[in-house]
């Protein structure tokens, strides 16, 4: 049960990222519309405080670019 918990919590923060960034990257290209392409990098920083200090912090990083025409 647990694992399902953890898996609808990963989910729902995705899904509100995705949406946020949707609002905003497209707010952006509204704003500037001579824009033809805009280059993005998605850093996910885990900034948990663990007791343990050998545990290794999850970091993931994502580049791309969006066409915009």
């Amino acid at each position: 049960m647990t694992d399902d918990i953890c898996k609808k919590d990963i989910r729902g923060l995705l899904k509100t990222f995705g949406v946020m960034a949707d609002e905003a990257i497209v707010g952006h290209i509204a704003k500037n519309p001579n824009v033809n392409s805009l280059n993005f990098k998605v850093t996910l920083e885990d900034i948990t405080e663990y007791e343990d200090s050998n545990i290794e912090k999850l970091s993931l990083e994502i580049t791309k670019s969006v066409n915009c025409k």
